[in-house]
């Protein structure tokens, strides 16, 4: 059922927040223990994101990162003292955390390493045509883009650099990563699609892997949000959660939240809330102003290793309505969920359902601290 509506109800403060999750604490020993495991994992990480290079082997329609000119933002650097360097910057400013992102990670093996050596927790976002070894990269987690899924993902990510198509791009995907815990598909939901979502996920689920849901935003067009029936998009959405609940690790709440841009409280997802931008960017001044919740110290660099990013993604805040942006202003929003314990719990259900995604973290349904390394 949708979430019900409050239009712009009044912010709690600091301190009526926490008197209400006391309160609602109080007789749930059991809520106040999954609270505390999620702040555990909050305060391990320490997170930025990080363009490892400027190149990709392939052209997909849509891909914020060539529409937006990032592959020529910057000089990309391959040095590699330059970029251990960089690396021993972000652990003495106490980052834990990165997002390894490009072009394409994989095709600079060189580069991952030094993130890997110096920090607990890497994440390689990849398009998935070539693998990510294990041997070494054990405990990271591995993000696969997957739009639209079926055949549509080849009509929109199938395109090699000189323009010309090819096929099977999925497939590949889930040739290298079979029963490989490390990855989670991030798969953008694309209203053309929706007869190939359970495939889709069945597939994925068949070869032992996860997946998340995104919204496909069409970068460089005039509609990049525009969806015809938000109704049957949700509905099928949620069906497919519904049946595959092991393998979609997408929260219900958050699903609708991602396809409508909406929230239970009036919130609309767009630049004035979103968390994931790089804090210190000057544009970002005013925005840090309205007292909007943002992600402490969280930063994105470019592929010179140097150059603040205004955001996690595309800086056209009007045209994007990326997952983990909408997961993140959803996590940082635990005051508008403390109107009674059912709020509560569907909070905590969001952020269990946002750390599972990532391999190394401690709710990963592999559990980092048990596990046993896979072989090479």
């Amino acid at each position: 059922m949708p979430t019900p509506i409050v239009i712009n109800p009044r912010t709690p403060s600091r301190r009526e927040a926490k008197a209400q999750l006391q309160s609602l604490l109080a007789g749930r020993p059991d809520l106040a223990e999954r609270l505390q495991v999620v702040r555990d994992m909050g305060l391990r990480v320490s997170a930025c994101e990080v363009h490892l290079t400027t190149t990709c082997n392939i052209r997909c329609k849509g891909c914020w990162y060539f529409e937006g000119g990032f592959d020529g933002a910057v000089r990309e650097t391959s040095d590699p003292v330059l970029i251990a360097e960089f690396v021993d910057s972000l652990v003495a400013r106490g980052v834990t955390q990165a997002t390894l992102i490009g072009g394409e990670p994989t095709l600079v093996p060189a580069r991952i390493a030094p993130f890997v050596e110096r920090l607990p927790y890497i994440t390689i976002s990849t398009n998935g045509l070539r693998p990510v070894p294990r041997a070494g990269l054990e405990n990271i987690a591995v993000a696969i883009s997957l739009f639209g899924g079926g055949p549509l993902d080849d009509a929109l990510r199938g395109y090699r650099v000189n323009g010309s198509a090819f096929s099977g791009l999925f497939e590949t995907a889930l040739g290298h990563y079979r029963n490989d815990p490390r990855v989670i598909f991030v798969f953008a939901l694309s209203e053309e699609g929706l007869q190939y979502v359970e495939p889709t996920v069945r597939a994925i689920r068949d070869n032992g892997n996860q997946v998340t849901f995104n919204f496909y935003s069409a970068h460089g067009s005039d509609h990049a949000l525009r969806i015809e029936n938000e109704r049957r998009t949700l509905d099928e959405a949620l069906r497919v959660k519904e049946s595959y609940p092991e393998t979609v690790v997408s929260h219900p709440y958050f699903i609708e939240t991602l396809i409508s841009g909406r929230t239970h409280w009036g919130g609309q997802f767009g630049y004035d809330v979103c968390p994931s931008i790089s804090v210190d960017h000057p544009d970002h001044a005013e925005r840090i102003r309205n007292g909007n919740p943002v992600l402490d110290g969280f930063a994105v660099y470019g592929a010179d290793y140097q150059t603040l990013q205004f955001c996690c993604t595309s800086g056209n805040c009007a045209d994007c309505r990326d997952s983990q942006g909408v997961y993140s202003w959803l996590l940082v929003s635990m005051n508008r969920f403390l109107d009674d314990v059912g709020r509560l719990e569907t909070w905590l259900d969001l952020a269990e359902s946002y750390w599972r995604q990532w391999y190394w973290a401690q709710l990963h349904s592999a559990n980092f601290a048990r596990r046993a390394p896979m072989a090479a």
